[in-house]
C-alpha cells in the first residue's frame, strides 16, 4: 500500500510555494497527499520564525498530529528548524529536523519510517546554503506562489531570516519562464511572484547576472497567465521604471505590498534600513500619480528598542497622511543572535500591545476609506475554488476581496462586477448580483 503524508505550512507566501513543491517530491517517492486529520505515516511541518512563539506553535502542531496519528514520522523543516534543530529535536514526537540545505533532499532522508529514541537532526551550516531550489504552489487552478528568489544580504538589526536562508540567490529568468508558461498550461489564472526580498532578483553564484525589472518585463509576455501579482518589494527596489511599466501592463496587476517598519528616521536607522521615510513617501506617491486605484499594503513594526511615545506618534501620523489601502502590523519581538535583543530603550509589553491596537484600527480605517473610494467602478474578479458554508471566493485586480453564494461554474473564472454599497457589517456590495459583496 502507498504511504501517506500530510502537510501543515506555517509563516510567509514563500513557505507555501516550498511545502507544495516538497509535497509534489512526495508523490514522485510513492507517498499520497492526505489531509492532516486523515491518519498519515508522515507528517511534515514547515516551520516560520519571524515572529515570536515559534517553539509554542511548533510543539502544539506535534501534539495535535499525534493525537490523529499516534504512530506517525514526524520531520520539522523551515526556518525554525535552521535556526534551532537541537531546540526543536527534544520536542516529544519529532522524528527529524532538517536545515534549509537539506529539505529538499527529504524524501532521500527517509529511507525507514522508524521512530527512535532520538530526533535525527541533519542541519548545516547556513553558508552551505548556496543552490536555489525552484518552488511554486499548486494547491488550487485559481493562483500560483512562484518562488523566483531566496535568502537575504541585507542587514536589519531585527531579522533572522539570513540566518535562516543564507544569503541572496536566484533561479534564471529562462528557468522562471518555463515554469510560468508550464503553471499557465495548468489553467492557472494568477501568479504571485515570491521570495524573501525579491527586488534583489538576479544573484546567481554571488555575482549578480540579471535585474527584476527584466523578469517583469519577460514574464509580461508570457501567454495564458491573466494576472500577475509581486508580492512584498523593499522601497529602495521598487524603482520607478517598475511603477511605470505595471502601469501600463495587461497582466501586472495595481497591487503592491511595501515593507515600511517605521515612520520614524530615527528608528530606520537603528533598524539598518536602507531607506528613509521621505523616499517611502515618494514610492507611494509615484503610484498613486500613475494608479489612483491600486491598492498598496504595508508592513510596520511596533515596539522596537528606543521607540519612544513620539517616534511611535511620528509613526501613526506618517502611516495616516499616507494613500495606503492596509498594514501588516508586528509587535516587536526579540529574536536571538540578532543586534536588536541587545539593545538599549526595551519597550514595555504593555506599551508595544496598545501600540499595536491603535495601528490595527488604523489598518481598519485605511481598508474601509479604500473601499469606498472604489465603489461605484467596475473590476474583474477571479473567484478561487475553496469555499465554506456555501460562499466562495475572489479578488479583483486592486486585491479587493469579493464574496459570492458557491457556483462550480465560477471558480476560476473572470467574472465583471461593479462595486455598489458598503453594507452594514463593512462588506461592498456588487452589481452583478444580490449576494455578491466584498468581504
Amino acid at each position: 500500500m502507498r504511504k501517506k503524508v500530510a502537510f501543515y505550512t506555517l509563516g510567509c507566501k514563500l513557505n507555501y510555494s516550498e511545502t507544495s513543491t516538497i509535497g509534489r517530491l512526495f508523490n514522485q517517492a510513492g507517498f499520497d497527499t492526505v489531509e492532516f486529520t486523515a491518519q498519515p505515516d508522515v507528517y511534515v511541518i514547515n516551520t516560520c520564525s519571524v515572529t515570536d512563539h515559534a517553539d509554542r506553535k511548533c510543539r502544539k502542531l506535534v501534539k495535535e498530529a499525534l493525537k490523529h496519528s499516534p504512530d506517525a514520522y514526524v520531520v520539522i523543516v523551515g526556518c525554525y528548524a535552521q535556526l534551532k534543530p537541537a531546540e526543536i529535536s527534544e520536542i516529544p514526537g519529532v522524528d527529524m529536523v532538517l536545515g534549509a540545505a537539506e529539505k529538499f533532499r527529504i524524501t532521500e532522508h527517509l529511507t525507514e519510517l522508524v521512530k527512535r529514541p532520538k530526533a535525527l537532526v541533519l542541519n548545516g551550516p547556513i553558508h552551505e546554503a548556496i543552490h536555489f531550489n525552484a518552488s511554486y504552489s499548486m494547491n488550487d487552478r485559481t493562483r500560483t506562489f512562484l518562488k523566483v528568489q531566496d535568502g537575504c544580504d541585507y542587514s536589519c538589526t531585527f531579522c533572522t531570516i539570513p540566518l535562516a536562508r543564507g544569503s541572496s540567490r536566484s533561479d534564471s529568468i529562462e528557468n522562471i519562464i518555463t515554469r510560468a508558461r508550464s503553471i499557465a498550461a495548468e489553467g492557472v489564472k494568477e501568479i504571485v511572484l515570491t521570495g524573501v526580498n525579491i527586488g534583489d532578483f538576479g544573484i546567481r553564484n554571488g555575482k549578480r547576472e540579471e535585474r527584476f525589472f527584466d523578469l517583469v518585463k519577460a514574464l509580461d509576455e508570457v501567454e495564458g497567465i491573466d494576472r500577475i501579482r509581486i508580492s512584498s518589494i523593499e522601497p529602495n527596489l521598487l524603482s520607478n521604471e517598475i511603477i511605470e511599466f505595471v502601469a501600463q501592463s495587461n497582466r501586472f496587476v495595481p497591487h503592491f505590498h511595501i515593507p515600511l517598519q517605521s515612520g520614524s528616521d530615527k528608528i530606520l536607522g537603528l533598524m539598518r534600513r536602507r531607506y528613509r521615510k521621505d523616499l517611502f513617501e515618494g514610492r507611494v506617491a509615484a503610484i498613486k500619480t500613475l494608479m489612483p486605484d491600486c491598492c498598496i499594503g504595508v508592513d510596520v513594526i511596533t515596539g522596537f528598542p528606543g521607540e519612544t511615545r513620539e517616534d511611535f506618534l511620528e509613526t501613526y501620523d506618517f502611516l495616516n497622511g499616507l494613500d495606503i489601502s492596509y498594514l501588516h502590523v508586528f509587535t516587536y519581538s526579540e529574536r536571538e543572535n540578532t543586534i536588536a535583543a541587545q539593545m538599549e530603550g526595551s519597550v514595555p509589553g504593555s506599551h508595544r500591545s496598545d501600540r499595536s491596537k491603535m495601528l490595527h484600527i488604523l489598518s481598519d480605517k485605511k481598508r474601509r476609506a479604500f473601499y469606498e473610494k472604489n465603489l461605484g467602478k467596475k473590476y474583474d474578479v477571479i473567484f478561487e475554488m475553496e469555499h465554506k458554508d456555501g460562499i466562495m471566493h475572489g479578488f479583483t485586480q486592486n486585491y479587493v476581496k469579493v464574496r459570492a453564494r458557491y457556483d462550480p461554474l465560477a471558480v476560476n473564472e473572470v467574472r465583471h462586477v461593479t462595486l455598489t454599497a458598503i453594507a452594514a457589517d463593512g462588506n461592498v456590495e456588487v452589481e452583478e448580483a444580490a449576494e455578491i459583496f466584498v468581504h
